[in-house]
Order: C-alpha cells, then sequence, then structure tokens
C-alpha cells in the first residue's frame, strides 16, 4: 500500500431492491429491501467490535449507501461525510436493465464478481479506468483512518488501491454484502458474522 494511505474500513451498501432483481443501477438508486437493513445491522455489529477511535467516516452520496451508513456508522463515528468520487460506476445505457439481459455481463454475479470488465464495455458508461483515477483521488487526499461506505464496484477498485493491485484482478478481490473489508499495510482482510466472537475471520 502506498506510504501515506492510512488503515480503511470498507462497507458495500445493503442489498436493494433492484440488487434482488439483478437490474442495473448505476447512478440510479432503490430502496433498501428487509435483507439489506438487515446486512447493515450486521456490519454495524462488526463495527462495534473494532477500535474506531479518530477514524473518519466517508459515503456515497447516493441513497443506498447512505441508508446503510445511518444504520452501520452513524453512532460510531463522529461525523459522516458524503463524497461524489464514491458513487457507484456509470454504467451508460446500461441503467435500469437486467443484468441478465446484458451479455457483456455473462457471469458477472455480485457474490462472486466473475467478469467485472465487462463494465468497460456499456455503452456510454464511465469505464473502469475512469473509476480507479477517482478512487485514487478520493484517497490521495485523505490522511486520516477511515470507514467508507460505497458500492459493489466502487468498492472493489478501492480495495484494489488499498493492496496495490491492478484492474485486472478486480474479479478476484472479493465482494458481497453484509461484512466489512479492514485495509491497512496493503493487507485485505474481510471481517463477517465470525468476527463478532473472535478475531477477524477469513483472508482474502
Amino acid at each position: 500500500m502506498p506510504v501515506g494511505w492510512p488503515e480503511v474500513y470498507v462497507l458495500r451498501h445493503g442489498q436493494t431492491e433492484w440488487n434482488a432483481v439483478g437490474r442495473m443501477q448505476g447512478g440510479q438508486d432503490s430502496a433498501l429491501t428487509g435483507e439489506g437493513r438487515a446486512q447493515a445491522v450486521r456490519q454495524g455489529r462488526i463495527l462495534a467490535g473494532c477500535d474506531l477511535n479518530g477514524f473518519e467516516a466517508w459515503c456515497s452520496p447516493q441513497g443506498r449507501a447512505i441508508a446503510t451508513a445511518a444504520v452501520a456508522v452513524v453512532g460510531r463515528v463522529a461525523h459522516v461525510r458524503t463524497d461524489d468520487r464514491l458513487r457507484e460506476i456509470g454504467v451508460g445505457e446500461w441503467e435500469g436493465r437486467l443484468r441478465r439481459e446484458i451479455p457483456e455481463l455473462a457471469g458477472a454475479e455480485d457474490a462472486d464478481g466473475v467478469g467485472l470488465q465487462g463494465y468497460d464495455l456499456a455503452p456510454g458508461g464511465e469505464g473502469l479506468a475512469a473509476l480507479e483515477a477517482r478512487c485514487r483521488d478520493f484517497l490521495r487526499d485523505r490522511s486520516t483512518p477511515m470507514v467508507i461506505v460505497t458500492h459493489g464496484v466502487t468498492s472493489r477498485v478501492l480495495r484494489l488501491l488499498l493492496t496495490g493491485r491492478p484492474l485486472s484482478e478486480i474479479d478476484r478481490i472479493g465482494g458481497g454484502q453484509g461484512v466489512v473489508y479492514h485495509l491497512a499495510g496493503g493487507v485485505q482482510r474481510v471481517l463477517d458474522q465470525a468476527a463478532l466472537s473472535g478475531p477477524v475471520s477469513r483472508a482474502r
């Protein structure tokens, strides 16, 4: 991890109504489902077991991330601020479409991140290189340990940068909702429900 980048906890927002049916969101938004709210509660419990003294909290300005932060982070860090650079990757003409109807994303499942480089093919979309540039810009502005609440693809790119890995590994950095990623010293650890009763769970 580049010198000067701080310790970070990264959360993806909880499941949304569009997530549940496989609909592409990008710059659009939909409400958290009951499962999504439960995932945010689990993330909050995980963070409650972490020493967040001196941490800042940053959140995407999109509604689903703000709703997750309200459950998982508020009350655990003094202030939650938003930054537009943490929004989800823009997917252009794919916004609102069902994932299964997009051949370029065949096999790109949220759970395991297979085929996510297909996001570069979205007509009118932002592209992964542009997303990486704004994520890097965000991190360069930070020197204090942070909790970040963001989105599926943006989370992956932030964590690639924090571990010094290339965009070509976006399918292997890990994903999922209801977990918390801890990054320090270039090492990623994923905290899940098992972390509530002991030390950090499994590494990826």
